[in-house]
């Protein structure tokens, strides 16, 4: 029951759509109506409000780390299933007829909160990476690929598997940025936008 508990915690908080719900107070209208309809931070940062886009990546992040640290106290055990389920929430919340966000701030998030010292290897990962390609689902998708790495790699073996299934989450919701970069698409930061 410890693993339900924390799944169910970790999908509800998880499902909150910070983004949308920030945009609209703003009297910015629906986030997903713009850019790549996504409710994350990235798309939100489109409507111009850089303010409201830090906002939702700390929120968002919130929402995964808070699950993580409350299965942590009341389930010992389930950090993991919580980790994944708040990733799995954001990206496919009930809320938004199961579309959601792409999931790499709520994915930083649950690792801060599962483990901070790998946390702190996946932020160098990600600026290391941003810096050299200039391309923000790049850097997303190579970090959280490279997380269960640096999970056993740094002496936390209990966490690969959970970095595992959300990397596969991450990875499907940037399926249209893989396809962008295939055929030589994909913007780059400060680039041109199509």
């Amino acid at each position: 029951m410890d693993a339900f508990y924390g799944a169910l915690l970790g999908y509800l908080s998880g499902s909150i759509p910070f983004g949308l719900l920030l945009t609209r107070a703003a009297g910015l209208g629906d986030v997903r109506k713009i850019g790549s309809g996504s409710i994350g931070a990235t798309n939100v940062l489109r409507t111009g409000n850089k303010g409201l886009a830090a906002a939702t990546v700390l929120l968002d992040a919130a929402k995964g780390a808070v699950p993580v640290l409350l299965a942590a106290e009341f389930w010992p055990g389930a950090q993991g299933i919580a980790a994944v389920a708040a990733v799995a929430g954001h990206c496919f919340t009930p809320w938004l007829k199961f579309r959601g966000g792409k999931g790499f701030a709520t994915a930083a998030g649950v690792v801060l909160a599962l483990a901070w010292p790998v946390m702190l290897v996946c932020a160098a990962i990600w600026a290391a990476t941003l810096a050299a390609s200039r391309i923000s689902s790049v850097s997303s998708m190579t970090t959280v690929v490279l997380a269960p790495l640096v999970a056993w790699g740094l002496g936390y073996p209990g966490l690969i598997v959970p970095l595992l299934a959300i990397a596969g989450i991450v990875l499907v919701q940037h399926r249209a940025n893989i396809g962008r970069l295939m055929k030589g698409e994909e913007p780059r930061i400060g680039g041109s936008k199509e």
